[in-house]
């Protein structure tokens, strides 16, 4: 079962990396953002590449940092219950909601846009208004990166609970896999 634990890492390590890279992309969003509020009212100017550039550059920065928003456990979530819960608790909660809900919305997501983004593929997709950004097909494609960054991560998710949960040695081996020492009895 330690497999798991070494498993667990270059998982988690990989959707570090891309979170972490993709973040920049916020401060880029603030200077187009600039870009545009500054060349539209001071110069009376805009483009509208630049304005889809935006589009795009929001897209990226949702669908590739959602795996790192799970991994920190920081998506949004009703804390009335939750908030208070014991370590082991959390664990289930995360157990069961990373099986039920996550990994299968992600296969829908993924099995339903496939054929959206495929098609885009297949025309080269282009942007529908004049002078706009003629890759909207690479754009729809990040629907599909999104899951699949979602389902290795819930899968990481998954065998740190498991891991957390019914195997004692892997806590010793992770600080990440730790329950508090009055839950460890509770096991």
């Amino acid at each position: 079962m330690l497999l798991l634990t070494k498993i667990i890492k270059p998982l988690d390590k990989f959707t570090e990396i891309i979170g972490k890279a993709s973040a920049w992309l916020a401060v880029l969003i603030v200077l187009v953002t600039c870009y545009i509020v500054i060349s539209r009212y001071v110069f009376n100017s805009g483009s509208i590449a630049v304005q889809e550039s935006l589009n795009y550059l929001n897209a990226i920065l949702v669908f590739f940092t959602a795996g790192f928003t799970l991994k920190h456990n920081a998506h949004v979530r009703v804390d009335i219950i939750y908030g208070a819960a014991s370590e082991r608790y959390k664990a289930w909660v995360n157990l069961l909601g990373a099986i039920f809900l996550l990994l299968p919305v992600a296969v829908f997501i993924l099995i339903s846009s496939w054929d959206y983004v495929m098609s885009s593929w297949a025309i080269r997709e282009d942007s529908p208004e004049a002078n706009g950004l003629p890759f909207v097909y690479l754009l729809k494609t990040t629907i599909l990166l999104m899951c699949v960054i979602l389902l290795l991560q819930g899968l990481t998710e998954i065998m740190r609970n498991v891991c957390l949960l019914f195997i004692p040695e892997s806590r010793k081996l992770d600080p990440e896999l730790s329950l508090d020492e009055e839950e460890i009895g509770t096991l």
